[in-house]
């Protein structure tokens, strides 16, 4: 099959998908809390966040013993493959189904595999959380909607691991964080920030200063898929910024910038679009403030 803007970047209007999307959400928090009970605790969260692969959304090796395994959300076949390092591989139907049902069947799947894990089962990040053992608001599953959601992260992970190349100081893997579903990459000028408060997650990730770029399919404040691009802390003048392409914003609710998802889609050059967006809002930022670009950014070459 040829492949087209529209495989690559098809539409991902939120009213057609957001109960699928929010049935999603959920079964990936029951899967990330999994990670999160087995994984070291790396910073900054990294080793609990998913990550894009050629079929779908899956944890890093998760250590049990002196086993280990996975679990991956394949988007094609539309199935959760639990896979053990001594070849034992398991896998659940992903159609519609209640969170509570979802739940249910993993942790039975993990016990007869030998991997017990225990979590906290509710959820987070979320305006109202909810037992994710009891839940059974959530239930619908659009295997079409699920596809394109990751043949989007397919390409934004592609276009943000590229973006990466030109920046030298320590940055993240570009990851999938299950709590907030977003994909994002984060920038670090090497300088600690000012203590935050808030949830302990939160401290750990914004103990130092960053520049973040990521993508989100949009909820509340902002009901349509975007980038998004932030400094914390935010730098003086940040919101008042120029940056590229013409369609971004500043959105003073979310204190981000925003590109709306449907401009890059209907661009000429999506991957030139984003390119624009991540190097334009970085620059600003790092100056604004004052990171040390000359020991941060690789020489252009001639």
């Amino acid at each position: 099959m040829a492949t087209t803007v529209e495989t690559r970047w098809p539409a991902l209007p939120c009213e057609a998908w957001k109960d699928t999307y929010a049935t999603l959400h959920m079964w990936l928090q029951v899967v990330g809390k999994i990670a999160l009970a087995q994984a070291p605790p790396l910073n900054h969260c990294w080793s609990v966040a998913l990550h894009v692969t050629s079929r779908g959304l899956a944890t890093r090796p998760l250590p049990h013993g002196a086993r280990s395994f996975t679990i991956e959300f394949d988007f094609i076949d539309h199935q959760l493959a639990v896979r053990a390092s001594d070849g034992e591989t398991r896998t659940l139907a992903l159609a519609p189904r209640s969170v509570a049902d979802f739940y249910r069947e993993l942790m039975a799947t993990l016990r007869a595999m030998r991997l017990p894990v225990e979590i906290w089962p509710v959820a987070v990040e979320v305006a109202e959380p909810v037992r994710l053992d009891l839940d059974t608001q959530h239930h619908t599953y659009d295997p079409g909607y699920a596809n394109r959601l990751w043949r989007i992260l397919v390409q934004v992970d592609r276009v943000f691991t590229a973006s990466q190349c030109a920046f030298v100081g320590k940055c993240s893997p570009v990851n999938f964080f299950w709590g907030s579903f977003d994909l994002a990459a984060t920038r670090f000028s090497g300088r600690r920030a000012p203590p935050r408060e808030g949830p302990a997650f939160e401290r750990d990730a914004y103990s130092h200063e960053v520049i973040s770029h990521g993508f989100w399919p949009g909820s509340g404040a902002l009901p349509e898929p975007a980038f998004y691009a932030y400094a914390v802390p935010e730098p003086p003048g940040l919101k008042e910024a120029r940056v590229q392409p013409q369609a971004a914003y500043y959105h003073r609710q979310l204190s981000e910038f925003i590109l709306p998802y449907e401009a890059v889609r209907q661009a000429d050059a999506p991957d030139d679009m984003i390119r624009a967006f991540i190097d334009s809002t970085y620059a600003c930022a790092a100056d604004l403030a004052q990171w040390d670009r000359g020991a941060l950014d690789r020489p252009a070459l001639a």
